[in-house]
């Protein structure tokens, strides 16, 4: 796939699309065919960080719901977890409420050849946090006039920073939460904050909206995607963060399987046969 066609097209997308049905989305094997192929150009990328000693940070905020965890999983999949860190973090410690609010984040930050992906990041502060009471309106309007200034440091430092809010409609966001209480196998994924989310559609809109209109700025902006249907978030998503990286290919030695070592050879299976087999199901 050549990186000309990985380039984003700039368009913004409608925030109410619909049920994720009602589109037209990718067939299985189309969509695995071009995740596969974006998943192995993040190969190439990992490669390129790892050589250079490049830093990374990609933030994944949005709506409850929206698709955060697949597009990760998505991204992370094929790749070393060495090289990709997950960070998400739970709720504030006793003592690191007493710290400055982005400290317990900046200790997550990456060191030469780490990509560090936030599933949530300090953008909390700008979102739950708010909505729910979690802030006061001071720490919250504090967080807004100061979190340029700290994403600017960020950058001047070296440090890539790439940010996406995952977007989705009224309607498919519902639709989501409807499936996971009917299903056992998607229940665990309902927490009461998610159900309040639901309730507080609007609230979430404003405090969104007072979010992107402080903090997306030249040096470090917001990416928008449309999230309606996951398949083609992820791979936009993906697409997306290719093109933001100005990596190269970088050369690896050819690899030839080696030959079983003969020396101290000895009957290494029949001892095995004494052990405790788990039995054979499937």
């Amino acid at each position: 796939m050549s990186k000309d066609k990985r380039k984003s097209d700039g368009s913004t997308g409608s925030t109410d699309r619909g049920d994720e049905s009602d589109r037209s989305k990718l067939k299985r094997k189309e969509y695995d065919r071009e995740l596969r192929a974006l998943q192995a150009e993040l190969c190439v990328m990992q490669d390129w960080v790892k050589a250079t000693g490049q830093r990374i940070i990609v933030v994944f905020e949005g709506r409850d719901a929206a698709g955060k965890g697949g597009t990760i999983k998505a991204i992370a999949e094929r790749v070393s977890p060495r090289v990709f860190r997950l960070v998400a973090l739970p709720a504030p410690s006793d003592r690191e409420k007493g710290q400055i609010y982005q400290q317990r984040f900046v200790h997550h930050f990456p060191a030469a050849g780490e990509i560090v992906i936030f599933d949530r990041s300090w953008y909390n502060r700008a979102g739950v946090e708010y909505v729910l009471g979690f802030c006061t309106k001071e720490q919250h309007r504090r967080f807004l006039e100061l979190c340029p200034a700290f994403e600017k440091v960020i950058v001047e430092n070296g440090i890539y920073l790439v940010k996406y809010w995952l977007e989705v409609s009224n309607k498919e966001q519902k639709r989501r939460f409807q499936a996971r209480i009917e299903d056992p196998l998607r229940q665990w994924k309902l927490s009461p904050t998610d159900l309040e989310s639901r309730r507080r559609w609007y609230d979430y809109s404003h405090a969104r909206d007072m979010m992107l209109e402080a903090t997306d700025t030249k040096w470090a902006p917001w990416h928008i995607v449309q999230s309606d249907s996951k398949r083609n978030a992820r791979l936009n998503c993906i697409a997306h963060l290719l093109s933001c990286i100005p990596y190269k290919r970088i050369k690896r030695p050819k690899v030839r399987m080696v030959e079983r070592s003969k020396k101290r050879a000895f009957d290494d299976i029949t001892p095995m046969r004494r052990r405790h087999w788990i039995p054979e199901k499937y």
